[in-house]
């Protein structure tokens, strides 16, 4: 009975689960919850009036107005009195539209938003965002301060509705109105603190918000800390719900759709709280972070570069279509954590975080492959001849140009994630000569490596002629780079010393030379040699492998002993072993003319004349010149 139960109630959970799952999935992709994003607002929505603790009196009606129907209007932070004056306010109104949309949604049977209230939400994000401007967010990442915002500025709400919070006229400021005079700084103080507690109004000195009175940066990185301390503590201004809580552990953003009655339904455990987030968010993130780590992994496969010198036009536009896939696979992955699972905390800024580096990252490559395939097109145009010095130019500039871009765009998206590139770039100085001078070996190598990158002078694979070393190059490392050599032993050269070498790359060669001399015997005559040469010439060029420009065959010397052909051709192969068959196939078909003709080939011999010498009379000639008798019968 017992195994019949445990059994069911498995059977039941695994159910519950694969629903629970399967709606998420399909809200996921099928975008069953817009995201309620838009920052325009329509004024003639009925404003509720605010709630604000009872010790705070009242803002002028004619500040509240002019605040909510300017949507881009800065909120007052002229002095402690008015920011926390603004903030509350601003919360108080955001608070009463959202919970108003909520419970709209929630009673109607349709599953999408109306535009009514996908405006409203509207107004209270832009809202929440403005009340955001009261906190000094310098220290927080770009790519994370929207949503760090809206979770710390709902954060501190719940924090003011639990504490004893002064009077207004308590705290240090000046009456406000539409426009509010310029405040004389010298009669308040530079900061102020919320009495028994680390939370700080300080007037920022540096940057364009000079002289306005903000939440402390300090104070914005302690928020979450209290938060967490103090929300189990009662409500002493209990006017509802814990709406970051709500935030959180909700999906779709400010209103949670309709298919999370689904989760609600399901088992208990599914709504548990594990390190900031539930168990269900955990889970839908798993499966996200899995589905989208594989993609780019077989974009990245397809777009891998080939082995040729040249990268043609299609393997460039594979690459920018990679990229861009990869691009759009990470905002999407972000949006979906962020917007529809609405994940929080430092998980999201993570998120965030890595999303972003990775954005700019491809981005910076994908700018680079299009300058690149620019100048390619602009080379491979007829009218640009590729061997002037135009052609070398342009294609010099533009990968100067691709690189530098590229660079630029990769140190904007490093300040979007925190990083600041420029900063630490100007701030070098004497420090980073000192350290380039002592670590001078080191870089040196790193830019010979660069170089050999960069230049594209050797790869890993190809066999190559290092000034009297040969060998496969075997790998290039930040410092060295080793090579196998003929007799097999791996020889180390560091990158600085290979790039001044001079290398020859055999693996690159896109033909391979054939070039001969051929000695043939004097007693070769003038017809036989004449037919030689032109049964070889015809011979190549007929050859398919071979090309038919440049093409010779000439008799180019009377040598000590025979007469020597020169054959000059090219083989359009790709590997040594194919021209060397080639080569054999060519001489032995040269060896077959040049017999085939009666003639044969010649090899170092010496011919030896032999006289005899008569002694002369006297009173004649030492040399006795032949008479015309004997030069005939020399003749003969």
């Amino acid at each position: 009975m017992s195994n019949q139960f445990s059994i069911e109630n498995v059977t039941g959970f695994l159910r519950q689960l694969t629903l629970a799952v399967g709606a998420v999935l399909c809200a996921l992709f099928i975008g069953m919850v817009p995201p309620a994003t838009a920052q325009q607002t329509e004024v003639s929505e009925t404003i509720n009036p605010s709630i604000v603790p009872d010790v705070h009196p009242d803002p002028s009606r004619s500040q509240k107005k002019y605040l909510l129907e300017n949507p881009i209007s800065p909120p007052d932070t002229s002095s402690p009195r008015a920011t926390i004056e603004s903030f509350l306010f601003l919360l108080g109104e955001a608070r009463n539209i959202w919970l108003d949309v909520r419970d709209d949604y929630a009673k109607g049977d349709t599953v999408f938003l109306s535009p009514a209230d996908e405006r409203r939400l509207g107004m209270v994000q832009a809202i929440l965002e403005k009340a955001s401007q009261t906190f000094d967010l310098s220290a927080v990442p770009a790519s994370a301060r929207e949503h760090v915002s809206i979770e710390t500025v709902l954060q501190l709400l719940e924090i003011f509705d639990r504490i004893d919070l002064p009077e207004l006229v308590d705290i240090p400021g000046y009456e406000v109105g539409i426009f509010p005079a310029a405040a004389d700084l010298k009669t308040l103080p530079s900061s102020w603190s919320v009495p028994g507690t680390n939370i700080v109004i300080a007037r920022v000195q540096p940057g364009a918000e000079q002289g306005a009175f903000l939440f402390s940066k300090e104070t914005v990185e302690r928020i979450p800390e209290d938060y967490e301390t103090i929300k189990t503590f009662p409500l002493k201004h209990d006017r509802t719900e814990d709406l970051y809580n709500y935030y959180i552990y909700t999906p779709g953003g400010f209103v949670a759709p309709k298919w999370y009655d689904f989760l609600i339904a399901g088992p208990d455990w599914l709504q548990k709280e594990f390190y900031n987030q539930t168990v269900w968010q955990w889970a839908m993130l798993a499966i996200l972070t899995l589905l989208f780590a594989g993609l780019p992994a077989v974009f990245l496969r397809r777009s891998r570069r080939s082995e040729e010198e040249e990268v043609t036009a299609h393997h460039q536009i594979r690459q920018m279509i990679s990229f861009s896939a990869i691009i759009f696979l990470a905002l999407l992955y972000r949006y979906l954590c962020n917007g529809q699972i609405n994940i929080t905390g430092g998980l999201m800024q993570g998120i965030s975080t890595v999303t972003t580096a990775i954005v700019w990252s491809c981005v910076a490559l994908l700018t680079y492959q299009l300058l690149n395939f620019l100048y390619s097109s602009a080379i491979r145009n007829p009218a640009v001849p590729t061997g002037s010095i135009d052609a070398s130019l342009l294609r010099t500039g533009f990968r100067v140009f691709s690189c530098t871009v590229a660079l630029i765009i990769m140190g904007y998206g490093a300040t979007q994630i925190g990083i600041p590139v420029y900063g630490v770039i100007a701030g070098l100085g004497v420090g980073g000569l000192a350290i380039a001078l002592a670590a001078q070996p080191t870089i040196e190598n790193l830019i010979g490596g660069i170089i050999l990158y960069a230049d594209r002078m050797v790869r890993v694979g190809e066999f190559c002629q290092f000034d009297n070393l040969s060998g496969t190059v075997e790998s290039i490392g930040i410092r060295s780079t080793r090579i196998r050599a003929l007799d097999r032993t791996v020889i180390t050269i560091s990158n600085a010393d290979l790039a001044k070498r001079k290398i020859t790359n055999f693996s690159r060669r896109d033909q391979f030379h054939l070039r001969h001399r051929i000695g043939l015997r004097y007693e070769t005559t003038q017809a036989q040699l004449t037919i030689i040469i032109d049964d070889i010439h015809k011979y190549l060029e007929d050859h398919i492998q071979v090309k038919a420009d440049p093409l010779r065959v000439r008799f180019v010397e009377l040598g000590d002993y025979s007469l020597n052909i020169e054959i000059y051709a090219y083989v359009d192969v790709g590997s040594m072993p194919e021209f060397l068959r080639v080569q054999e196939e060519v001489l032995m078909k040269i060896v077959g003319i040049v017999r085939a003709r009666g003639a044969d080939f010649a090899f170092p011999s010496t011919t030896t004349y032999l006289a005899s010498d008569s002694t002369p009379e006297a009173g004649s000639s030492l040399i006795a010149w032949p008479q015309k008798d004997d030069a005939k019968a020399l003749s003969k």
